[in-house]
């Protein structure tokens, strides 16, 4: 099972940015223990700050893997870009957020990614991901 995990802007500081809200643990050092956890998975990791990347690379991806888990950060708030391109490709999408968005600003409570994703986890920090990745895991096994 192949796997993409796509963060999107200012996820590259995860363990240095408001660890109140997003914890203390880099990506990478998760993206390792998740490496670990899921070891008859390919699990395979993009980040970038720059939306028309994020969109490139769910076009590149989008007919040839299992799952993307998809934390699009600040743009899942704004980009009508990436929702069409997930509305675009076959392979079906996770939207995750570290925090309870709903619990955040009022700007936050909107998606555009939610209506076209398989699925949306929130609120769970870090796990939020391990929970997406088990869902593809759970439903390719049944």
């Amino acid at each position: 099972m192949k796997i993409l995990i796509l963060n999107g802007p200012n996820l590259n500081l995860l363990g240095k940015r408001e660890p109140e809200v997003y914890g203390t643990t880099t990506f990478e050092d998760y993206f390792s223990e998740l490496q670990f956890r899921f070891k008859n998975s390919q699990l395979d990791y993009f980040q970038s700050n720059i939306e028309g990347e994020l969109i490139g690379k769910l076009q590149e991806v989008g007919f040839s893997y299992d799952g993307i888990v998809i934390n699009a950060a600040a743009y899942t708030h704004t980009s009508i870009g990436i929702a069409d391109a997930i509305k675009a490709i076959s392979t079906p999408v996770v939207e995750v957020h570290i925090s309870n968005t709903y619990s955040r600003e009022e700007f936050r409570h909107r998606s555009y990614i939610s209506p076209v994703a398989k699925g949306v986890i929130l609120g769970f920090g870090l796990q939020s991901y391990d929970l997406a990745i088990q869902s593809f895991v759970n439903s390719y096994k049944s």
